[in-house]
């Protein structure tokens, strides 16, 4: 049971900063130049607005970790099953959540940001770095287009750019985490108690 109970707390402290950075990446991917205009006026990129950061890899998560620290304290092997039977849902619940908040982070990187660009028919507000298949493979390979395509606001690609990988992979993580949390939790079920009850008993005289 202390190997278990070990993992969880050692699993529950270490999504708590991912979370956190999670959080504020999606409010910073909301606030383009610090700004809420842009936000407001719905010139924000989609997957941003999603917000899967604040509510999938950030609240979920974080109710998760401290449901997964608390769950180390358990004594006794009845309470102990039963909690490990909670955990496994809470994991399956917090991996969720950071495989949805992982997918649509790889998707806005992807697609690139919401911006003011000069079409051919005057500036107009749209996604131009998104990959065609009649026009370039993806701004992530041309560093050249970061710079020169979109106006407003002020280098919304590397911002975007930045937050999403930062998220992204802050959610990769919590997903490895909770994957591996259930094994764990499982593995608590199935033992309960038997990992630190295998003494050998004093013989009475």
């Amino acid at each position: 049971m202390m190997c278990v109970s070990g993992c969880l707390r050692c699993v529950g402290v270490s999504l708590i900063p991912m979370a956190i950075v999670c959080m504020l990446s999606n409010m910073l991917l909301l606030l383009p130049e610090l700004s809420i205009q842009f936000l407001l006026e719905g010139h924000v990129t989609r997957e941003a607005t999603w917000a899967t950061g604040l509510w999938g890899s950030g609240f979920l998560v974080l109710l998760g970790a401290r449901a997964f620290v608390q769950s180390s304290q358990t004594k006794g092997c009845c309470a102990f099953r039963s909690q490990m039977l909670c955990q496994v849902g809470y994991s399956c619940v917090c991996l969720l959540a950071a495989c949805c908040c992982l997918l649509v982070s790889a998707t806005g990187l992807s697609h690139g940001p919401l911006c003011l660009y000069n079409s051919t028919s005057g500036l107009t507000w749209g996604v131009p770095l998104e990959p065609k298949a009649d026009h370039h493979s993806g701004y992530l390979y041309n560093r050249t287009l970061w710079s020169g395509v979109c106006q407003r606001p002020h280098d919304v690609v590397k911002w975007n750019v930045i937050l999403f990988s930062v998220m992204g992979g802050a959610s990769g993580l919590q997903t490895l985490l909770c994957a591996a949390n259930i094994l764990n939790s499982l593995l608590g079920l199935v033992l309960g108690h038997g990992l630190c009850h295998n003494k050998v008993s004093p013989v009475s005289a």
